[in-house]
Order: C-alpha cells, then sequence, then structure tokens
C-alpha cells in the first residue's frame, strides 16, 4: 500500500485538538469528516470533552482502543511536536498538520519544523503541512479541510501549496459544473511535495488530469524526472505565483542576468510536457476541458455563430495557440449553405447571423462535425430577443454528445443567459463568456494531444576529460574566470576554440602578431577583469605590427585608467574570424532545477534584444533543436532572404557538450561563449570568447 493512501481513504481519522466550539476550525474539520459519505471511523481527541457531533471524546490519541491510519492535528505549534511522538508510538503513519507557526514564521518555527520532520523519519511516518488545509478525497468522502461546500465529483485532482487558493478556488467552482476528485493542501511541504502527489495521482484510476497551485519547486530535478513519465498519461496543469523577477541579484555574466529562476521554470515545464496556465481563471477553464470533453486529434477548428465580431476575436486567438481554421470541405459548404439564410457566410467561421435558430446551430453543427477536415467546434451564441438560448444550449450539448470531437462553447453575456450555462452544465460541455477562453482551452488541449503523442529522445552522454577540467579548476583561488583561463575547460570537452596566443610581455605580443599574420585580435588577460570591451580591453581587426604596438600601449593605459587596481598578467593574440552568425551559448545553475542552459542571438546584441531560449541540462537532442528553433537566432541560422544556412549541427553539438561539462562540475555555477561564431553548413562553428564563475571555495 501505498502511505499516500491514508491521506484519502484511510480506515480511521484521529482529529487531535478537535473541538465543539463551531466557531473553531477544528469543529468545521470533524463537521466535514462527518458529511460527506465518510464511511471509516472517526476519532475525536480533546482531553476536555466527553463527545461532540456525537462522536466519543479521547484525551490522547494513545487512548484510543482501534489503530489509527490517519492523525489529523490542529493545535498550537508548540504542542504538536509531543503529539506527533505520541501517533508514532500509537503507530500512525499518515499525519496532517493543519497549525501554522513553523517554517513559515523564521527563527525558531523552521527549528521546531525540522524536529518534527526527524521525528516523522524515525518513525516512517508520512506528513502533509504543517500550515495546510488538509485533504479531500470526493470518491471515499474524506474531507479532512475546514472548507466550506465542495464542487461535484469528478476525475481532476487538485495541488495547492496555498491553503488560501484551495479554499478561494473550491468556492468559486462549486457551481462551475467540473467534477473534481481530490484536493490537497500542502503548506509548508516539510515532507510530502507536489511531486510526490503528481506521481502519485498518476497512479490513481479515478484521476484524468492533475491541476497545481505551486509557489516554488524544492526539487527541479526531481520534479521534471516525474512529470516527464506522468505527463505522456495524464495532462499536468500548473500555474506559479511569484513570476516576476524583481529583485533578482544582479551577476556578472550575460548568461546571468538573463537566466532568472522563472525561465528554469518556463524550461522545466517544456520539457516535461506541463500544461502551463497564465491566471487562476485559466487554469480552472483549461482543466475543465479535460475533465468534460475529448482531446483534439489536430489543430482544425469550426467556428459556428451568430455573430461576426466574436468569431473574429476567436479567430485570433486560436491563431495565437497554434491553431487554425478548418478548411472545410466544399460538400460541406455547399450542404450547410442549404439550410441556412442565404445571406449567411458558410466558409469558416460559418456566421448564420443574429436571428440564427436552434434548428440552423444543429444542422451545422451536425453537417461541419462529419467534416474529416475539422478536428474541434466552437460554436457562438450571442442572445438574442428571438432566439430561445436554453434551446441553442440543448443543441450544442445534444450535438457533443453525438460527436467524439471536442467542443468548447462561448455563451457570449451573462444576464440572460443563465438557463443555457445550466444546459451545458448538464451536457458536460465547457461554456465561457468569452471566445478567447474558448480558444485558449482547446489550445491546450491540442498542446497535450502533442505532448502525449510525441516520441521521447535519450539523454546525451558526450565525453570529456573532467580530469582536466578538474586540474584546470584546482589551480584557480579566483571566482571569476576570464577567456584565457576559461578556453582549456572548452578544450577538455572538445569544443572548438579559436586559436590563441598568450603574450606576457610587449615584445612578445609583437612576435606572436607576426607569427599567426593579419588582420589579428588582442584582447587583455586579468583575474580583475571579466568584461572586456567594458574596460578598454580589446583590439579588433589589427592590420600591422605598427597597429599592434600602438593597441598595446593604449589598452593598457585605458584599462590601468579604468581599473586602477587590477592585475595585467599580459594579452592573447588571434586571428581575427570573419563571416558566420554570432550566437550565444551559456549555462547558469539555477538553485532549484541546476545546470540552466542558454542559446540565442550573441556578440554585442545579447543584452538589447535578449533573444533567448532555456533548457534544464542534462539536455537531449531534440531540446537542442527546440531551444535554437525558438528564437530568432535560430531563424537566421537557418539562412533568409538568399543567405547560406548556417552549420546548426555544430551548435547543436556545442549546447550537448557544454550541457555535459555543467553536470560533471557542480563548482561551475556560469560560463557563456560570446560570440560563437556559426559558419556555412558543413563549416563548423568556433568559440571567440567565454567566461566562467565558479563557486567560491570556503
Amino acid at each position: 500500500m501505498n502511505p499516500i493512501d491514508l491521506f484519502f481513504t484511510p480506515k480511521s481519522v484521529a482529529i487531535i485538538g478537535a473541538s465543539s466550539n463551531p466557531n473553531k476550525l477544528s469543529f468545521g474539520i470533524l463537521k466535514n469528516l462527518t458529511s460527506y459519505g465518510y464511511q471509516g471511523k472517526v476519532y475525536p481527541i480533546n482531553p476536555k470533552a466527553k463527545e461532540i457531533l456525537n462522536l466519543t471524546c479521547y484525551p490522547s490519541i494513545l487512548d484510543v482502543p482501534e489503530p489509527v491510519d490517519l492523525a489529523v492535528i490542529v493545535l498550537p505549534a508548540h504542542f504538536i511536536l509531543q503529539v506527533l511522538k505520541d501517533c508514532a508510538e500509537k503507530g500512525v503513519h499518515a499525519v496532517t498538520i493543519i497549525s501554522g507557526g513553523f517554517k513559515e514564521i523564521g527563527g525558531e518555527g523552521i527549528s521546531l519544523e525540522l524536529e518534527l520532520l526527524k521525528v516523522a523519519h524515525e518513525n516512517n511516518i508520512r506528513l502533509i503541512g504543517p500550515n495546510c488545509v488538509g485533504t479531500v478525497d470526493l470518491h471515499s468522502g474524506l474531507n479532512t479541510s475546514f472548507i466550506n461546500g465542495l464542487p461535484p465529483k469528478g476525475s481532476i485532482a487538485f495541488i495547492s501549496q496555498s491553503g488560501a487558493v484551495l479554499g478561494g478556488a473550491v468556492d468559486y467552482l462549486i457551481n462551475k459544473g467540473i467534477g473534481f476528485s481530490h484536493f490537497v493542501s500542502l503548506g509548508n511541504e516539510a515532507d510530502i511535495t507536489e511531486t510526490d502527489m503528481i506521481e502519485y495521482f498518476a497512479g490513481d484510476p479515478k484521476v484524468k488530469a492533475i491541476m497545481i497551485y505551486a509557489e516554488s519547486i524544492r526539487d527541479g530535478a526531481r520534479f521534471i524526472e516525474v512529470t516527464k513519465k506522468v505527463t505522456p498519461r495524464k495532462p499536468v496543469i500548473l500555474i506559479k505565483a511569484g513570476r516576476s523577477e524583481a529583485g533578482a541579484r544582479a551577476v556578472s555574466s550575460h548568461t546571468g542576468s538573463l537566466a532568472g529562476s522563472q525561465a528554469a521554470y518556463q524550461a522545466a515545464y517544456k520539457q516535461s510536457g506541463v500544461i502551463f496556465a497564465e491566471t487562476l481563471d485559466e487554469l480552472y477553464s483549461i482543466a475543465s476541458g479535460f475533465e468534460a470533453q475529448p482531446l483534439s486529434a489536430g489543430p482544425n477548428v469550426v467556428i459556428i455563430t451568430n455573430a461576426g465580431g466574436p468569431a473574429a476575436l476567436a479567430s485570433d486567438a486560436l491563431e495565437a495557440q497554434g491553431m487554425t481554421l478548418a478548411n472545410l470541405a466544399q460538400s460541406t459548404i455547399d450542404e450547410i449553405r442549404k439550410h441556412v439564410n442565404p445571406a449567411a457566410q458558410v466558409q469558416n467561421p460559418i456566421d448564420m447571423l443574429g436571428g440564427a435558430s436552434p434548428e440552423e446551430y444543429s444542422i451545422a453543427l451536425e453537417i461541419a462535425l462529419k467534416d474529416p477536415h475539422v478536428d474541434a467546434v466552437i460554436p457562438i451564441l450571442v442572445p438574442q430577443s428571438l432566439v430561445n438560448s436554453g434551446e441553442v444550449a440543448e443543441v450544442f450539448g445534444k450535438a457533443s454528445r453525438l460527436s467524439e470531437k471536442p467542443m468548447i462553447a462561448c455563451l457570449m453575456g451573462k444576464a440572460s443567459l443563465t438557463k443555457a450555462f445550466e444546459v451545458l452544465i448538464k451536457y458536460n460541455v465547457p461554456a465561457f463568456p468569452f471566445p478567447e477562453t474558448c480558444a485558449t482551452v482547446l489550445g491546450k488541449m491540442y498542446k497535450y494531444t502533442q505532448i502525449r503523442d510525441q516520441t521521447s529522445t535519450p539523454e546525451v552522454h558526450l565525453p570529456g576529460d573532467k580530469s582536466e577540467v578538474n586540474l584546470v579548476l584546482s589551480k584557480h583561488t579566483n571566482y571569476a574566470l576570464g577567456e584565457f583561463e576559461t578556453r582549456p575547460i572548452l578544450q577538455a570537452y572538445d569544443i572548438p576554440v579559436i586559436p590563441a596566443q598568450f603574450a606576457p610581455t610587449h615584445d612578445e605580443a609583437l612576435k606572436i602578431a607576426e607569427q599567426i599574420g593579419y588582420p589579428l585580435v588582442m584582447k587583455i588577460v586579468s583575474p580583475n577583469i571579466l568584461h572586456k570591451s567594458d574596460s578598454g580591453g580589446i583590439a579588433l581587426n589589427l592590420k600591422n605590427v605598427d597597429e599592434v604596438r600602438t593597441a598595446y600601449n593604449n589598452m593598457f593605459a585605458t584599462v590601468k585608467k579604468h581599473q586602477p587596481d587590477a592585475v595585467i598578467d599580459g594579452v592573447l593574440i588571434q586571428k581575427m574570424a570573419s563571416g558566420g552568425q554570432e550566437v550565444i551559448i551559456g549555462m547558469k545553475r539555477d538553485p532549484n532545477f541546476g545546470p540552466l542552459m542558454m542559446f540565442g542571438m550573441g556578440g554585442i546584441y545579447v543584452e538589447l534584444f535578449k533573444d533567448i531560449a532555456f533548457r534544464v541540462a542534462p539536455i537531449t537532442q531534440k531540446d537542442a533543436f527546440e531551444m535554437i528553433e525558438e528564437t530568432s537566432a535560430g531563424k537566421l541560422l537557418k539562412g533568409i532572404r538568399g543567405d547560406q544556412p548556417s552549420d546548426i549541427a555544430a551548435v547543436v553539438d556545442t549546447l550537448l557538450k557544454l550541457s555535459q561539462l555543467a553536470m560533471n562540475h557542480p563548482q561551475i555555477l556560469e560560463i557563456e561563449i560570446n560570440p560563437f561564431l556559426v559558419h556555412e553548413i558543413g563549416k563548423g562553428a568556433v568559440a571567440l570568447d567565454a567566461r566562467a564563475i565558479l563557486k567560491e571555495k570556503g
């Protein structure tokens, strides 16, 4: 038996801290536990009461004469450690701690929560909470929450890190016609996390879709690992709070400044197949589509309406979601034309004009849904004084029942459409007052179809000289590495770098310049200077020895002026590269998800355009190609307006190698290659500059 089963289908529940006062949360929990058909035994624990709600009270859980599967604790924080020890002595293996006063208040609360976790681990107890609302299983009737009311029974499991969001959601959803299987509030997640719950609900046949409100994901790598396995079987729809990058710590590289935590979350969603919702309303709307309707087999949608404006809005929104208006067969168009107003528009959208009757809607839906070019339908009704909206809704519902194609309806209004909305709830047809919402729901459902059907690609494990990199890293006490120190790290993983020689003196620089040949590039080498161009530490396109001499002297003077305390070791002399497309490839280590890979437009434009894509390492070839596809830099690499396509395979190869390097060497916090110069297809690519940030030793 999975221990998490005990939070939803226990044979017995003890409410520790149960109160006979109707104004107390613990009374509400006990009342809920006895109000929704739960068939197990219920034991109120209260040393000052003999009976609550006709249930015998016990002074302590140790006094309960029979085994207890689940304990729900509602007591002040300072009592709970001893109560948890009593639960351990009783042999309880599932405990929900409703009370607050722990990690969320800091200080002693953190220490107390850690003590609770230690006792739980030592005694094989799984914890939900503390600082949570409880759990609900609408199929078993268990309700350990203090939430007022519940929506109908169905197939959506809702996981929330916030009790307040969960409570508000339940109240909002009661009359929306969306059916739920479970609710779980996780609170501080001292033990059980959202990833544990996703994994659990994946194996529950009563759950068709998983809905999540999250504020943080503690173990990003495990989240990706689990959701990658779950999403091909069941949709996971998530909204995350705290997406702003405001207040983010300033970092030292382009990669660091662009790769904030939200980028890591977005990358994780893409790699794991999680459907992301922008708002709570969108979260609920998307979930209703998955709960009530079949998935769309393709992107082609037919719109059937009595008003042109809403249809135009729906068409725009569908395109934004990657959907298209279906190209109806000529036979479909001809057949519909026979039965509607001669002035109607019967291409797609099918606009039957304001006076469209229920019969006209019925005929148009029947014919359009039989068209093999149609994958889904959005019927739209704008209320009219001469048309019975309830009868039109009946038509929508009956058409949906006769078709295996998804229907998301738009009833554009409210005051006169109450009956119509109720009718569609009866038929399990999601209905919304705005056409854009219909398009979003269909778009997300089709996106999931693609996620479900896509072929997984294996992770790539490439060879690299780990010992050589470790040797290089061991030599440096400075946490910031410039190009000179970063080059051997890249070379150890067979990442191509432009040939260069180090010149510690003026005379050596002139000698090397003559050997390399012109034109060339000179770069300052200093452990104190990471961004060379900001300090005048780079000179380009030097064409002869006199220009090298002048550039050398000017560079030292300028650098000393900008950073008088900088230690200057010498200069790097490189052949001047020409042609090709400049991109950036980088990695920043995210505290939750680990190495976050970056690709985008490079050179001087990286901060200006922020044309970037991210994935969490380790990445696959598919991930690397998708990163390139998502950017304007990728479009340039493909070749535009007659330009020859660039060597995208070389970019993919370098992304994979840098991903492997990041996985093998956790002491590297950031590394970037900018610019990475990509030549024509078949001619490879080369790193022109690089830098790295290391974990400070201590």
